[in-house]
This record gives C-alpha cells, structure tokens and sequence, in this order.
C-alpha cells in the first residue's frame, strides 16, 4: 500500500454533511463540492445529509468501521439547530466523532459573493442586500448580519440582510425598504445561499432588481475557496 494510500486509510473521515435538497441542480451542485473535497484532499469523504436526501449521518457512520474516528463538515453558511443540537447530538452518542465549525461567517465567502456580484454587473450606485436562509438560532442570524458587515467592507457600501425563513426582516420587505430609503437606484440581491434550489428560487423571487447566483452553481466552477474552507474546518477539528 502506497503511503498516500496508508494516509487516507487512517486519517479520519471526513463526513461532508449538507441540509439535503429535492432540487436536482442544487444536490448535483453540492455534489461537485464534495467532489472537489475529495479530489484535493488525501482523505475518506463521504457525503452526507441532515434532511430531504439520503443518506442520514448516523447511516454514513454506521457503514464505516466500528471506531473509526470521524469529523463531521457542516456544509451549512451558519451554525444554527442542525450544527448546535443535530450534529452536536451524533457526536455525543459517538466519542470518536467530532463535529468542525460551520463554513461561515468567513472571508473566503464573501470574496465568492463579491465574485457573484461581479458578473452581476454591480454598479457603483446599486444597493446590496445579503439574502440568507434564516433561522430560530439567534447565533445563526448574527452570523449572517456579521457576513453583511464584511460584504459592505469590501463593497464600499452598506449591505442589509434580508431572511428567507424564520427570522425577521423577511427578504421582500428589506428589499421594499431598501428601495424607499433609496428611491431610483436598483436594489441588487447577494444570494447567501450554498446552491440552487427552492431558497434560492424564493430569493430570486423576492422583488430585487438583479439577483446574483448562489455559491455553488450545477454545471459551473467549484469555488476553491469553498473547498479551502471545508478541508481548514476537517483539519481544526481532527487535531
């Protein structure tokens, strides 16, 4: 056995874990990142997911080999209920699982978004507004206000954020809001979102005047700073 071989073989796995989608385009998306993971890592990648697909964590770590040490990735942007009590819970019920930090908040991401606003065509008087998932987690929430202050540095410009679901303000009215303090100006929406699928689709329906591709797109590049940041969280948390 070649020592590269050997290396895979015996440092932990690494369990990609995405929330799951029933959106073909959005799970062949996060698919090729796992794919770009495996590719430039020289570690075991399994992918795995926390609802919609199949399979679940505890399936994954069940066909692995009893007491092989793991690390759970969240591909999720913030650290909410699935990273806090979820996962959190898998590794309590196995001592040789660790579960790493979630991608965000992260300047990598934002370099991406500023990449998606790019193509976009953003113009120097166009509003920005970050429009993220949502959650009950207030932890999550202020990760994605803190993603909106470090886009707004690197714009030059303040960036509100909008939530698709479960927290407030809702994507429409931030995007109404923006609209009436700015009247005239086009408000351009920041898809804080990891890939196509119903989120997105919402965000792309919410009134903004330009809407930009999520980080992950079906078909297109992998970001490599999404693959730099998922292997920096499997080696903070394997040690």
């Amino acid at each position: 056995m070649s020592s590269a071989a050997l290396a895979t073989r015996t440092a932990p796995a690494l369990l990609a874990v995405s929330h799951g989608t029933a959106s073909p385009s959005g799970a062949a998306a996060v698919a090729a990142l796992v794919d770009a993971v495996a590719a430039r890592g020289a570690i075991e990648v399994h992918p795995a997911f926390v609802d919609v697909q199949q399979p679940d964590v505890p399936t994954v770590l069940g066909a692995l080999t009893p007491g092989r040490s793991s690390v759970v990735v969240p591909l999720l942007l913030s650290a909410g209920y699935h990273v806090h009590v979820d996962l959190a819970a898998e590794a309590e019920r196995a001592p040789h699982v660790v579960v790493a930090g979630a991608l965000g908040p992260d300047d990598r991401l934002v370099a991406v978004l500023a990449t998606r606003l790019a193509h976009a065509d953003l113009g120097p008087d166009d509003v920005v507004v970050l429009a993220a998932a949502g959650s009950s987690d207030a932890r999550a929430v202020a990760d994605c206000v803190e993603m909106a202050r470090r886009l707004g540095v690197v714009l030059e410009r303040p960036v509100s954020v909008g939530f698709i679901s479960a927290a407030l303000p809702r994507i429409a009215d931030e995007i109404q809001t923006a609209r009436q303090a700015h009247p005239g100006r086009r408000v351009v929406v920041a898809s804080y979102l990891l890939a196509p699928g119903y989120f997105a689709d919402l965000a792309a329906s919410a009134g903004g005047d330009i809407t930009t591709d999520p980080l992950l797109v079906a078909g297109g590049p992998v970001a490599e700073e999404l693959v730099d940041i998922v292997l920096e969280r499997y080696s903070a948390a394997s040690g």
